[in-house]
C-alpha cells in the first residue's frame, strides 16, 4: 500500500512539472510576445552562430538576437540543432524561431512565418589554392562538398550541376566539408559567402600562409530571414520593427563590423 502511495505521489510530481513547465513556456507579455523566445541554430555555422573555443555560443546572429530580445524586454535562448531537421524542430515546438544564417526561400515562406530580409549574402565556390579551378565549368566531373539541406545544396541542385559532378557530396556541417578539402577527397566546396570568408581568413591566420582560394563565379544572391511557426505573425512583426529600431540607432551596425572586419 505504501509503495502504490508513493508511486501516485511520484506520478503526480512529474505531471504538475510538466504542467508548470508548459505554463511557464506559454508565458506573453501585453504585446502577445513569448516571455522567453528559443532560437534554433546550427552551432559550427561560423561567424553567425557557432561555439568558440571556450564552448561559448557567439556570432552575428547571436549578438543580433540578443540585441532584438533586449528591444522586445524578452529573455532569450539559443538551442543547437539538426540543421536537417529544423522545420521539424520549429513546427514541433521544438524551438521558437530559427535563426541562423536562413536563406529566405519561396519553400520557406510557405511552411514558415518569416521576417524581412536582415543580411545578404551569396553562395561561393571554394577550392584549394593553386587548384587548376577557376570557373564553374571545371567543377563538371568533380568531387563537390556543401551542407546537407543547405542554401548551397539547393542553388546546385536547382541549377542542375550536381548532375554533371562526378559526386556531390553533403555534410551535417561544414566543418566536415572542409576538413574532406583539404584532405582531397572532394576538389571544391560550395558554401554561403560569410561562413567561407570567415572560414577561409581563421584558419590561413592560423596556418600563416594561404590555404584556399574564392572562385569570381558563384551560385547567386541570397537574403537572411528568422523564421517563426506560421501563423505567429505578432513575434516575427516585432523583429522586424525591433531591427529597423537597431539599424536606425546604430546598434546593427556596431554589431555588423565586430564580425565582419575586413
Amino acid at each position: 500500500m505504501k509503495k502504490m502511495l508513493l508511486l501516485m505521489i511520484l506520478a503526480l510530481s512529474v505531471f504538475m512539472c510538466s504542467i508548470q513547465k508548459e505554463e511557464k513556456k506559454g508565458e506573453k507579455n501585453a504585446d502577445g510576445i513569448p516571455k522567453k523566445i528559443v532560437v534554433g541554430l546550427d552551432d559550427s555555422f561560423v561567424p553567425m552562430g557557432f561555439k568558440n573555443e571556450k564552448g561559448e555560443i557567439v556570432g552575428f546572429d547571436i549578438d543580433l538576437a540578443r540585441a532584438v530580445a533586449q528591444k522586445l524586454g524578452v529573455e532569450v535562448e539559443f538551442k543547437p540543432i539538426n540543421w536537417d531537421s529544423k522545420i521539424l524542430d520549429l513546427n514541433g515546438g521544438n524551438i521558437d524561431l530559427i535563426w541562423n544564417g536562413l536563406t529566405i526561400t519561396e519553400e520557406r515562406k510557405k511552411e514558415t512565418e518569416m521576417t524581412k530580409p536582415y543580411f545578404t549574402s551569396h553562395q561561393l565556390i571554394v577550392v584549394k589554392t593553386g587548384s587548376s579551378l577557376n570557373a564553374k565549368v571545371n567543377l563538371v566531373g568533380k568531387n563537390v562538398g556543401s551542407q546537407t539541406e543547405s542554401s548551397g545544396e539547393e542553388a546546385v541542385k536547382k541549377s542542375g550541376d550536381d548532375k554533371k559532378f562526378k559526386e556531390f557530396k553533403t555534410y551535417a556541417q561544414y566543418d566536415q566539408a572542409f576538413m574532406d578539402l583539404d584532405a582531397g577527397r572532394v576538389d571544391a566546396i560550395i558554401a554561403d559567402e560569410v561562413l567561407a570568408k570567415y572560414t577561409k581568413k581563421t584558419k590561413e591566420t592560423q596556418a600563416k600562409k594561404e590555404l584556399y582560394k574564392i572562385l569570381n563565379d558563384n551560385y547567386g544572391e541570397e537574403e537572411y530571414g528568422i523564421a517563426a511557426k506560421k501563423g505567429n505573425t505578432k513575434l516575427v512583426e516585432a523583429i522586424n520593427k525591433a531591427i529597423e529600431e537597431l539599424k536606425a540607432d546604430g546598434t546593427y551596425q556596431k554589431i555588423y563590423s565586430k564580425w565582419f572586419k575586413d
